[in-house]
């Protein structure tokens, strides 16, 4: 194997197994690889996407494309890997400079970091943390598990915040943390898909409303600080 297409398989959020790049070229081929099924999908959305057409968008050979990735199911759970650890940066810089109290504070950031990316960030609209939309595309087994391949993308999504800003949660217990962020993730989700199918940009009042459901349920599940 030549240093340029050498790597390694690494567990963890987007499923073990998957090959991520160790020499600076290949990762400069890996991200473009993403960035190109990125723009895909926003064209023409995760039913139509092919790993020939993503190749040849990111200039790489197909065989380059299958040294680090499966197939589609891969293709899509590094871009949602990657999309999530963009956006728990993102936030970790958020609370780092605006210092939030409390859930209600965690809460508002999240969902505005989660939008600002749903706005601006090339794929995010088709695939988040798992597939946004409603089709999966052939070849992919179970867009519930593009991050995990134990947990679903909710869970795993969780579990990430948690550990981000879990000490802002009045709780002692971490698996009923878990458990009432997994809900309040399941909530949110459904809240933000309509803000953004009755407005491109997101329907200001939906955003706002989501916001208010997950903050009066994490309250009401885990009390006041």
């Amino acid at each position: 194997m030549s240093a340029d297409t050498r790597s390694h398989r690494v567990a963890g959020p987007g499923g073990p197994g998957r090959r991520r790049p160790v020499q600076q070229r290949s990762q400069e081929r890996y991200q473009r690889l993403l960035d190109a099924c990125a723009g895909l999908l926003d064209e023409a959305g995760a039913t139509a996407l092919t790993t020939k057409e993503v190749a040849h968008r990111a200039q790489v050979p197909i065989g380059t494309l299958y040294q680090f990735f499966a197939g589609k199911e891969d293709l899509l759970a590094a871009l949602a890997g990657r999309n999530l650890d963009q956006y728990l940066e993102r936030l970790d810089r958020r609370l780092l400079d605006e210092a939030p109290t409390g859930a209600a504070g965690f809460t508002d950031l999240a969902v505005d970091e989660f939008v600002a990316m749903k706005r601006a960030v090339p794929g995010f609209g088709q695939v988040d943390f798992g597939l946004a939309g409603a089709a999966v595309p052939t070849g992919v087994r179970d867009d519930l598990h593009l991050l995990d391949t134990d947990l679903d993308n909710n869970t795993a999504v969780a579990l990430r915040l948690q550990a981000l800003g879990g000490e802002l949660f009045a709780t002692t217990d971490p698996a009923a943390l878990t458990l009432a962020l997994r809900v309040a993730l399941e909530a949110a989700d459904a809240v933000l898909k309509l803000a953004f199918r009755s407005a491109p940009d997101g329907d200001p009042a939906l955003i706002a409303e989501c916001k208010r459901l997950v903050r009066c349920y994490l309250a009401e599940q885990l009390g006041p600080r």
